[in-house]
């Protein structure tokens, strides 16, 4: 087990720098700070869009693009504007035309390039964060920030094993919601887990079929944690007490929910 570790290469806005990836990009939101335009963000979900666009206008008000009448409001009250998620926005050609009437300074964030010509034009600067898994360095950074963070909200220091392997489906967003999950599941019993799967089919069930359809959940960890610990089918059978041909047709009907 792997203790905390100290965090370094994290700025005041929690944005990580210890990838060049992520220092150029800072490096921008650095230069914006004092160039006084408006400027686009992209990247996907979870990689930091949101923290450096506050740290370029740490005092502009943060509005959701999907908020039309609230982002119009605020664009008329304000000198600058966060916008998050602009491609959800209804009307982007009337959100850039209250811009552009009330002299706003806009900094957006949209998960890629918008493909509008005007959107285009109004961002005088665009740039893009690259995903986590092309920059594994800000990964481990972020990995003990969230180790710090959640033993510090539990009171109890967190520890995670060597072959921890991050999940980065969403970014950061998905890596901090594991390192929480490990953290509350860390001491877990099996009546924890009873009444959590409890809850869980009390919502799901009512279908024709569901004994067949959720009985993955118990199949899948339970062959899955077998391969990795004992890396051999035959030795894993014979744990499990089920002939070879039985548990090869298991996982292959649980295949996608294995990692092998």
């Amino acid at each position: 087990m792997s203790a905390a570790q100290p965090v370094a290469d994290v700025d005041a806005t929690n944005f990580i720098t210890a990838s060049k990836a992520s220092s150029e990009a800072f490096k921008t939101a650095t230069l914006l700070r004092s160039l006084k335009v408006n400027a686009l963000i992209t990247g996907e979900e979870g990689v930091g869009k949101k923290a450096l666009a506050r740290y370029i206008m740490p005092n502009a008000p943060v509005v959701e693009a999907k908020n039309y009448n609230e982002l119009l409001s605020v664009l008329h009250s304000n000198q600058e504007v966060i916008i998050l998620n602009i491609e959800h926005a209804a009307n982007i050609k009337v959100i850039v035309e209250e811009a552009k009437k009330h002299n706003v300074r806009v900094i957006a964030t949209a998960y890629a390039l918008y493909g509008n010509e005007a959107v285009e034009k109004f961002f005088a600067i665009s740039f893009t964060i690259p995903p986590l898994r092309d920059r594994m360095e800000d990964v481990e950074v972020l990995k003990n920030l969230f180790v710090n963070e959640v033993s510090e909200m539990l009171g109890e220091e967190l520890s995670l094993d060597e072959e921890f392997e991050p999940d980065l489906s969403k970014n950061a967003i998905s890596l901090k919601r594991q390192v929480l999950i490990r953290a509350v599941f860390s001491d877990i019993e099996e009546k924890d887990i009873m009444q959590l799967l409890f809850a869980f089919l009390y919502e799901k069930l009512g279908g024709s079929d569901d004994y067949k359809k959720y009985l993955h959940l118990y199949e899948a960890p339970l062959i899955g944690a077998g391969l990795k610990k004992f890396k051999s089918q035959l030795q894993l059978s014979k744990v499990l007490g089920l002939n070879r041909n039985t548990l090869r047709k298991k996982i292959s009907e649980n295949k996608e929910y294995l990692n092998e």
